[in-house]
C-alpha cells in the first residue's frame, strides 16, 4: 500500500476519533480506538511493538515500545496531555532510526485542537516520497524564515 495514502488513513482516522470524543480520554482509549479504525480501513496494526535493535554485534531487546506499527511501515505515537514536548518527536524519531521506518506520527490527542497535537516525522523517506528527514514543525519553520 502506498505510504501517503496509509499516513492519510492515520490522519483521518484521529480528525474523526478527536471529533467524537475530543480531549479528554486516556492515551489508551485513543489507542485502542485508532488502531481498530485502521484495521477496519484494511491496514495491518500491531500495538505496543515491543522493539529492540543491534549495534556491534550487541542485541539490545525489549529497548522500547511502539505505540502502533502500521503496515510494518509506519510508527504512531499517541499521547494524551495538554501541551505538545519536543521529547514526543525525539521519541517516534528514535524509532523511526532504529527500526528503519521511514515515516512516524505522534499524535497527540490531548490538545483542544488535534491540528496543534500532530507531528509527522520522516527517516529516509526521499526514497519513496519527495518529503525530507525534518518535521513538519520544522518544514513550516523553514518556509518562514
Amino acid at each position: 500500500m502506498d505510504i501517503e495514502k496509509t499516513g492519510k488513513d492515520i490522519l483521518d482516522a484521529a480528525f474523526a476519533i478527536h471529533s467524537k470524543f475530543g480531549n479528554g480520554l486516556l492515551e489508551k482509549a485513543y489507542r485502542i480506538v485508532l488502531a481498530t479504525e485502521l484495521r477496519r480501513l484494511g491496514h495491518t496494526v500491531e500495538e505496543e511493538k515491543v522493539c529492540g535493535f543491534e549495534f556491534n554485534g550487541v542485541a539490545y531487546e525489549n529497548m522500547f515500545r511502539v505505540d502502533l506499527l502500521v503496515d510494518e511501515t509506519i510508527v504512531v505515537e499517541v499521547k494524551s496531555v495538554n501541551r505538545m514536548d519536543p521529547v514526543f518527536a525525539k521519541q517516534c524519531l528514535t524509532c523511526l532510526k532504529l527500526l528503519g521506518k521511514p515515516l512516524g506520527f505522534v499524535l497527540n490527542f490531548g490538545m483542544p485542537s488535534l491540528k496543534e497535537g500532530i507531528v509527522r516525522l520522516a527517516n529516509n523517506l526521499q526514497n519513496q516520497t519527495s518529503r525530507t528527514s525534518r518535521t513538519s514543525r520544522e518544514e513550516k519553520q523553514g518556509e518562514n524564515p
